[in-house]
Parts: structure tokens; sequence; C-alpha cells
């Protein structure tokens, strides 16, 4: 499953990533890693809140690099070209409410630091790029990359309802996707979904579980009906209570 740009940090939606049903990794590095920069000046309370439907998050602004203007950036997006190949990006201040359009110049990846070092128009010097800490590069939401045959953007597989493919009971809904060997397809459970199972809680709280997402497991992902279609081995769909 590929991983698509979104509006929250990895893993969740508005960031640029991209899962394949067959658990191969994302092009990024180390997607769980933590953001390595002190965090953002606090917006001010009287700001309007930013528009983000339509916008997809690809990177976040973590620091200067040198003395040139140059830029470090942690990537939320699983493509590289978003941050190696020039043309216009667009920039997200903390106190903006829509971003604003920029040109990247250059860019490389610094492996073993999953970081990318990027250089904008206009940013020349240190003083300049340390005004920029924190703030979030973004792509329009209508500029998604093509994906390969199976895969898919992380931002269509949520919100997705999930049925069991024997008997069509409605599992739940997909809520998150959580990287790992396998991607997991967090599902919250719908009230629905039987206690005798397993599934709820005593005072009938709703939970999640977690499905991997395979085609042995997941074999039909249907976007136009908004809809998953499982096949869990048996003990898969219970929780702990």
């Amino acid at each position: 499953m590929k991983h698509e740009e979104a509006n929250k940090e990895i893993g969740s939606k508005g960031v640029e990533a991209h899962r394949s049903r067959g658990g191969r990794k994302s092009k990024k590095s180390n997607p769980q890693s933590p953001i390595p920069n002190p965090q953002p000046p606090i917006p001010n309370p009287q700001s309007p809140a930013p528009n983000l439907d339509n916008w997809l998050e690809i990177g976040k602004v973590v620091s200067p690099q040198g003395l040139s203007g140059e830029l470090k950036v942690y990537p939320v997006s699983d493509f590289p070209e978003r941050f190696e190949v020039a043309g216009k990006r667009w920039l997200l201040r903390s106190d903006d409410t829509e971003p604003q359009p920029i040109e990247l110049l250059t860019g490389r990846y610094i492996s073993n630091k999953n970081l990318y070092v990027i250089k904008l128009a206009g940013v020349e010097n240190c003083d300049q790029a340390e005004a920029l800490r924190g703030c979030k590069l973004m792509v329009p939401a209508s500029d998604r990359p093509q994906l390969g045959e199976d895969e898919y953007h992380v931002l269509d597989l949520i919100g997705l309802e999930v049925f069991m493919q024997a008997s069509g009971e409605l599992v739940g809904t997909v809520v998150d996707i959580i990287p790992a060997g396998n991607d997991l397809l967090e599902v919250k459970l719908h009230p629905s979904f039987t206690t005798d199972k397993g599934q709820t809680t005593s005072d009938k709280k709703q939970k999640t579980v977690l499905i991997p997402f395979v085609e042995a497991i997941a074999p039909v992902v249907d976007l136009k009906s908004n809809r998953i279609e499982i096949t869990p081995p048996p003990g898969l769909l219970e929780i702990n209570n």
C-alpha cells in the first residue's frame, strides 16, 4: 500500500503516502521516526484555522542547513521527486490560512537521517531559512502521483468499510494505516459486530482491531464501492477485553 500526502503526522490522513497490498514497504526509509526538531511556534489563538481540505502535506522544515539558505526537511511523502525535482511547491507558515507558492530549486536526500536538504527560491541565508523552521511543504490534493497495480493512496483507504467476504457482515471502518513489515489496517469495529465473538468489552465500548493488508486476508479492495472484503483466519479479529 502506498501512503499519500495528508494534514496529520506520519501514518495518518493528510500526508502523502501509499501502500501496496503485497506488503511492500513505502519508498520512505523510516516512516515512524520522530520529527527531529523543536516544536514550531504556537499559532496565535486569534488566527483562523488553516483550510487544508484541498492540500496535502509532503514535509516539514526542520532547520537551516549551512549558511546559504538551504533547509532540512523531514518528509511525510513516499515520493522522492517531491523534494528532488525542481518546480512549484507551496509553503504553509504557522500563521497563514492558505499555503503560498514557492519554487523548489534543488534537493537531495540524506539517507542516514531520513531528511532532505532543499533550496527554495528567495531563501538566501541562514536567517531567512531559520524563519521557515516548522513550516510545512504542501501540494494540491489533486496532484497525486500515479500508482502501480495493487497500490493505494492512504487517503483512499481511510474511511473504507470492511466486510466479511463470506457473510457480508459489516466489521467496521478503516481509521488508520499502521506501517509494518506487512502494513496493517486499523479498523474501528461497528457496534453491530456481535459481542459473542470477543470483539467488544462488557460495557459495549467500541474497539479497534489490526488487519494485515495482504491479498490473502483482504482480497477485495473496491474504492468505488467504498469497501474492503476480508477473509480473516480464526482469532484475528479477537481483541483483549
